[in-house]
């Protein structure tokens, strides 16, 4: 089996791995109860899924242009998924929308109004 041969093989299991996590990722979204549930649905599953995906597609083309691309998208959805979550998680707190029985600890308790 040649080296090209082998990289589109693990290329074709990144892609497939990577959509089933998108796709886990959605139903999750669709399906949680809860905004928290929903936000931890979004981002560590999805961020996975996505990142299977653009190594299978940096498998795939493996041209220089093509790889730092896609390396700048993967470093992008790092950065941003988790301050996206974060946003997310303060702003359904700060609007009444988390039931507060369901945290183990409640650090903002101190800086309700």
């Amino acid at each position: 089996m040649s080296v090209g041969t082998l990289a589109d093989w693990l290329a074709a299991v990144a892609l497939v791995a990577g959509a089933l996590l998108s796709l886990a990722a959605g139903i999750g979204v669709l399906r949680f109860p809860d905004v928290l549930d929903r936000m931890h649905a979004a981002t560590k599953p999805q961020v996975l899924g996505a990142l299977l995906l653009l190594l299978g597609l940096a498998l795939r083309l493996r041209t220089p242009a093509d790889l730092g691309m896609i390396a700048l998208v993967g470093m992008f959805q790092l950065a941003t998924a988790p301050v996206a979550a974060q946003m997310i998680g303060r702003a359904a707190y700060r609007s009444g929308r988390v039931d507060r029985a369901l945290l183990d600890r409640d650090e903002l308790a101190d800086q309700r109004k």
